[in-house]
């Protein structure tokens, strides 16, 4: 099983741009983030070691030394992130997300997708698998530079 799980991955990941490096990591992640048109302050990953990006299909991942829990003062939640986290972007939207989630009273919550509901929009709607959102306004994830 776990050689179908190695092949599958490998598979998701060719064709891959992959850079290695916190320096490098760093300034690839923000670029994505404004790219696709988040705050830079929304996936507040440390010591990055490896980042990809499949341009055609849209799926990416970031790779961090050891997992690393965040508090959003400005939110009032609890995220952490594992020592990898993927997903697939698109303009707007990170979906089929894995490796992060959130705590809601005494639980530990999966977010598998973050989106604008619209491209102009004040808010970034959050997701869990069963579909139930949360969403924060976009000033809460900027950095003090933006």
């Amino acid at each position: 099983m776990s050689s179908n799980k190695t092949a599958a991955a490998a598979a998701e990941r060719a064709g891959a741009e992959i850079v290695y490096g916190a320096e490098e990591c760093y300034r690839h992640s923000i670029e994505l983030l404004q790219e696709l048109g988040f705050p830079k302050g929304v996936l507040p990953l440390k010591d990055l070691e490896e980042c990809g990006r499949v341009r055609e299909t849209g799926f990416v991942w970031m790779k961090q030394k050891a997992p690393y829990e965040h508090f959003f003062v400005n939110t009032g939640t609890r995220v952490s992130y594992a020592t990898e986290v993927t997903a697939y972007v698109e303009k707007s939207r990170m979906k089929r997300m894995t490796g992060i989630k959130s705590r809601q009273m005494f639980l530990w919550v999966p977010i598998t997708e973050m989106s604008f509901e619209e491209p102009t929009a004040s808010k970034i709607m959050f997701k869990t698998p069963m579909g139930i959102g949360k969403s924060f306004p976009v000033t809460a994830f900027m950095t003090d530079e933006e």
